[in-house]
């Protein structure tokens, strides 16, 4: 079991940098493809899609399960390493499609917030002043209230207040205030 974990975060890393290393890049996928279709059907130059890079799930899996199925007849055939004689064997090789498979959603998650947090820094500070700013009025105005409620309210001052009151809509009241 402890060697089939190991394995397992091996292939998730290994699955960050095959989707970081298509993201930067996608020669191989380009290179098959002016290989495989023909000159109508070969994909734009400004298209950035690779094996695994913007990719369905469906064909996203079939090439991990491929490229750790050619690993694995590799080690068997080549090597003095017996992948398919075992269930142990059986269980690394499933353990590492799964876990590179794992490791490139793992990837797309984290180079998309990154984008997203890069595209929203600018307008954030902008939110947190008005956050700010709204605050130290509303305070201001919980302040003015408690005020007004210790002291007596004046006859002269009430009528003033209703008719300004009367003049304003419920909505410029509220924009008033920094509530709109």
């Amino acid at each position: 079991m402890g060697i089939e974990l190991v394995i397992f975060i091996a292939a998730i890393l290994f699955g960050i940098f095959l989707y970081w290393r298509e993201s930067n890049g996608n020669g191989a996928y380009r290179f098959l493809n002016k290989i495989v279709n023909s000159k109508e059907l070969q994909m734009s130059p400004q298209n950035p899609k690779g094996f695994v890079y913007k990719q369905a799930f469906i064909p996203r899996l079939v090439f991990v399960v491929a490229s750790v199925l050619i690993a694995a007849l590799f080690l068997e055939f080549l090597t003095p390493v017996s992948v398919f004689g075992s269930y142990n064997g059986i269980s690394a090789f499933s353990s590492f499609a799964v876990g590179t498979l794992l490791g490139t959603y793992l990837a797309s998650f984290v180079i998309k917030t990154s984008q997203v947090v890069e595209e929203k820094s600018e307008s954030l500070g902008d939110l947190v002043e008005e956050a700010v700013d709204r605050g130290k009025d509303l305070i201001e105005d919980l302040k003015n209230k408690d005020n007004e409620f210790a002291q007596e309210p004046k006859a002269e001052n009430t009528k003033n207040e209703t008719t300004d009151a009367a003049k304003k809509s419920a909505r410029e009241r509220l924009k008033d205030k920094g509530l709109m």
